[in-house]
């Protein structure tokens, strides 16, 4: 019977593979402090998999605050260690550091 497919309306993802990709990953996250005591978290340990960018991006967005990508870690500006954990770990990263 077409039409019929039990998997339609059903949220997959395009890739079902990338959830795996990214619980595979070991990240380590470390605050530094930078010029005039500055905090500045940095979140390193991406496979090629993974594109900081957009990573970056939506951390920066959820975090209201500025950050960049650098030979291929993220840099977040702030004292915001502890939230960027919960968020790594709310989408699926493992946190070894």
């Amino acid at each position: 019977m077409a039409g019929n497919d039990p998997f339609d309306g059903l949220d997959i993802p395009d890739d079902p593979s990338a959830d795996l990709d990214r619980a595979t990953q070991a990240l380590t996250i470390r605050t530094e402090e930078r010029r005039y005591g500055k905090h500045m978290v940095v979140i390193a340990g991406f496979d090629d998999s993974v594109e900081p960018e957009s990573l970056a991006s939506e951390l920066k967005s959820a975090l209201g605050t500025g950050g960049t990508v650098k030979e291929g870690h993220i840099e977040i500006q702030g004292d915001h260690e502890v939230r960027i954990r919960d968020l790594l770990t709310e989408r699926g990263y493992q946190i070894t550091g």
